[in-house]
């Protein structure tokens, strides 16, 4: 089930990982939300829905329905898979982009499964429903990784990029969300439409959320300077920096960055 926090923002995490699994048969089982299976080595098979068994080997998605029946058997010498779980009410207007596949589109060939992994792992950081600021760091953190599964695929969809993934692109700017709809020729009223819609954030929100994740990846994983970081995510003034992250986080930078595992040299 949802929490409180989670049914208040437009996507929200429910599971994150990676996993080796053995090769054995697992299900059939039912997931109550979307689950993004990614799989990164090894091969087997897939079924969902009631259909036969197909034959999936890496790199792939593989997606697991909220009430769809599903079952998988990796291969020898088993699997290696990256996985995340969501749910919220912004899903529809996903779905309706082709962010998240119709049922009969539960397996999608991907050119390569490195970008999502990397992803989910930034995500396994920045996904924390404590935090003051969860509902914008979720969705973004979520939007970049719905975008990365889209950009992966082994068919690119047609068209340009949508508006969300568009402006998680450009959040480090150091523009304003008026800029930023400029910058996407559109007015600003449609932008918020489009963004409140699509995420379950405002504009200002949404951008705030992505550079926070990208701080905090950036605190985990490399030992650059908080002015840096700052600096990267659009931030000039690394004291303003600090006090936005500490005041929607719950901690200091530094405070942050502690939790980790020094950078190795």
């Amino acid at each position: 089930m949802l929490t409180a926090i989670q049914r208040y923002a437009g996507v929200s995490c429910t599971a994150l990982g990676v996993q080796d699994l053995p090769p054995r048969g697992v299900g059939p089982r039912v997931v109550e939300h979307h689950v993004a299976l990614v799989l990164l080595a090894g091969s087997g098979w897939f079924s969902w829905g009631g259909r036969e068994r197909i034959r999936v080997g890496s790199p792939a998605l593989l997606w697991l329905l909220p009430g769809v029946p599903h079952c998988y058997g990796p291969g020898k010498p088993g699997w290696t898979v990256a996985f995340a779980g969501f749910g919220g009410p912004a899903l529809a207007a996903c779905a309706q982009r082709g962010l998240v596949p119709a049922p009969a589109d539960a397996v999608v060939p991907l050119a390569t499964g490195a970008p999502a992994h990397r992803t989910i792992r930034k995500l396994a950081t920045v996904c924390n429903e404590s935090e003051p600021a969860y509902d914008a760091t979720s969705a973004a953190g979520l939007h970049e990784l719905l975008a990365v599964l889209r950009r992966s695929r082994t068919e690119p969809p047609p068209g340009p990029p949508g508006v969300v993934e568009e402006l998680a692109r450009a959040a480090h700017l150091p523009v304003s969300v008026a800029e930023h709809a400029r910058r996407l020729a559109l007015p600003l009223p449609e932008l918020r439409e489009e963004v409140q819609y699509t995420t379950g954030c405002s504009p200002k929100d949404f951008v705030l959320g992505a550079r926070l994740n990208t701080a905090k990846d950036l605190l985990a994983t490399t030992d650059l300077k908080v002015a840096a970081i700052a600096r990267r995510i659009g931030y000039a003034d690394p004291g303003h920096f600090t006090r936005l992250f500490t005041r929607r986080v719950g901690m200091p930078p530094g405070a942050f960055r502690a939790g980790y595992p020094p950078v190795p040299h």
